[in-house]
């Protein structure tokens, strides 16, 4: 799986997501890291660093479950 290609994507909104998904969500960010969404000091680290204002503003995130990866993307595309 190659991921999603976020931008400007609230933070909040992407940890629901994650919350209800059925595998591992990594973010993988334009400086080549990539931390496990499922993790909370991954999330702690996340929202102290890589963010501005609470919004992703550019990202891969990569869905280890085919169907979270397609529900991303839908997420993604509608916002809905």
């Amino acid at each position: 799986m190659g991921g999603v290609q976020i931008r400007n994507f609230d933070f909040n909104e992407l940890m629901n997501f994650v919350a209800g998904t059925n595998g591992d969500v990594f973010l993988k960010t334009a400086e080549g890291d990539v931390l496990n969404l499922k993790s909370q000091l991954t999330r702690l680290l996340v929202l102290s660093g890589t963010l501005g204002q609470g919004v992703i503003k550019e990202a891969t995130v990569v869905c280890d479950d085919a169907q979270d990866e397609s529900r991303l993307f839908r997420l993604n595309l509608y916002r809905e």
